[in-house]
């Protein structure tokens, strides 16, 4: 990845997400759901991040499932996820670093055939590993206005689902984020990949959904229900999480449903 001469596109240091040219404020930070930073709009570089020592990281997270991410680490530090399919690779969620040698370990194992993104809060740079892979990137149009770098590679669907394969469906749940995505992968047992939209709680027993984790906002009684009665349309037994080793493992639509049940007693006043 050499350099062109051009002012490298800046990405915000608190949430990860890159923008096509520089500007004093990040929105995705200003948005309730996420924060400003006490020392104020900080801003980095993938040039600046490469020269700090930032590297890639890859480990196995499930079942034809490879954890994508980097260390030391900033902003949110969530792991993407790439899924080896019958299809093709599906990277599912993005982080804001990428360089070289990550790029390299990537077409190793047979590149990526498209990219889908839960929710703005992971747009990070995005664009970046579409360029890199040649591969589209897949967003919920409700969301279209979080984009910070437009470029032709987004392609954005609306409605309930998305098939981006025989074996996989994105669907919009509507927590989180009016756009949010999770995607569900139908091969052998079934597995759901949720990023944050369902947070796996780090026993790995439990899910569950926020409006806001950052500035812990409760979501909508009305809507985690209708998202929950939704997804249970989908066999999984496997649901994977926004970090590393957030996976639980067995049983996914009983922890789900559970998980819900106990979200909605405490909402609803039904406990204490």
């Amino acid at each position: 990845m050499a350099d062109s001469g051009i002012p490298a596109p800046p990405i915000c240091r608190t949430c990860g997400t890159q923008y096509a040219e520089p500007r004093p404020d990040c929105p995705v930070c200003l948005d309730e759901r996420q924060y400003v930073g006490r020392d104020g709009q900080q801003w980095t570089s993938l040039e600046e991040l490469r020269a700090e020592g930032q590297a890639g990281r890859f480990e196995e997270e499930g079942p034809d499932v490879l954890g994508v991410g980097y260390t030391p680490g900033f902003a949110i530090g969530q792991r993407a996820l790439l899924l080896r399919t019958s299809a093709g690779n599906v990277l599912w969620d993005c982080v804001p670093y990428l360089d070289d040698a990550m790029v390299r370990a990537v077409e190793e194992l047979g590149g990526i055939d498209h990219i889908a993104v839960s929710h703005p809060h992971f747009y990070s740079t995005m664009v970046e590993w579409a360029h890199a892979f040649d591969a589209p990137v897949h967003l919920h149009e409700a969301d279209r206005k979080w984009v910070g770098r437009p470029d032709p590679a987004l392609k954005f669907w609306s409605g309930g689902t998305l098939r981006l394969s025989d074996e996989l469906t994105l669907v919009n749940p509507g927590i989180h984020f009016p756009g949010s995505a999770v995607l569900h992968w139908s091969a052998g047992q079934g597995a759901l990949f949720t990023g944050d939209v369902v947070n796996v709680c780090p026993d790995g027993r439990w899910v569950t959904v926020m409006y806001s984790y950052a500035n812990h906002i409760p979501e909508r009684p009305q809507a985690v229900r209708a998202a929950a009665d939704l997804l249970a349309g989908y066999r999984f037994e496997r649901i994977y999480g926004a970090w590393w080793n957030r996976v639980v493992t067995s049983g996914g639509n009983e922890v789900l449903a559970r998980s819900v049940e106990r979200y909605l007693r405490f909402e609803e006043g039904l406990v204490g």
